[in-house]
């Protein structure tokens, strides 16, 4: 990787799913890295799949167990729904993550003091899950991607596997660096913290 170069955080949420694997696939052909937010109840269904995301360099992210919106739950709720995730992606990869996207990017002060994990949102949102249009998401991040931010998308939907096939080859084209959100944070020279809440890196 390449300081100098610019690069950009694609991440999908949600997920693993059926599509995963196809999105895994054109992120192989290009060597570029993702990262993946995953619920912790979907993780056991798609071992094969979290296996190979996590050798292909990509990371994995909690997205919590349950895709609980954590400003309406309890201290302990939150700590168990990260915790769950933790174990969960732990058993098949061998590591926890060691970032976390809440639910619907909802966070409160109660959320930052019981999530000991640096938070992520978004700077460009493609709306993939509301269109479920390939050339909606791709509009959508031609328009308002750049050096340092960080792309939401969703591996539940075969349009954002296909707008991903458009999008991964455009970006490299383009000379991004598609590389993982703690990448991103590190090589911009971000230093991350427990509790803290992050949209991009500019």
């Amino acid at each position: 990787l390449d300081t100098s170069r610019p690069m950009v955080a694609i991440t999908f949420d949600d997920g693993p799913g059926k599509y995963t694997d196809r999105v895994l696939s054109i992120l192989e052909k290009y060597d570029a890295r993702a990262t993946f937010f995953v619920q912790g109840k979907n993780v056991a269904g798609y071992k094969a799949v979290m296996q190979r995301a996590d050798n292909l360099g990509c990371e994995i992210g909690n997205h919590t167990y349950n895709h609980t919106i954590l400003t309406s739950v309890s201290a302990s709720t939150i700590k168990s729904e990260i915790s769950k995730t933790n174990d969960a992606v732990k058993k098949i990869t061998g590591q926890a993550p060691t970032i976390v996207r809440t639910p619907g990017g909802a966070v409160n002060s109660t959320v930052k003091a019981n999530v000991d994990y640096p938070m992520f949102n978004w700077s460009v949102d493609t709306l993939d899950w509301k269109y479920r249009h390939s050339s909606s998401v791709v509009s959508a991040i031609k328009s308002n991607v750049r050096d340092g931010s960080i792309v939401l998308m969703h591996d539940l939907y075969g349009s954002t596997a296909s707008a991903t096939e458009v999008l991964v080859p455009w970006l490299v084209s383009e000379g991004y660096q598609l590389v993982t959100v703690t990448e991103l944070m590190e090589l911009k020279g971000i230093y991350m913290e427990a509790g803290e809440f992050y949209t991009q890196a500019y």
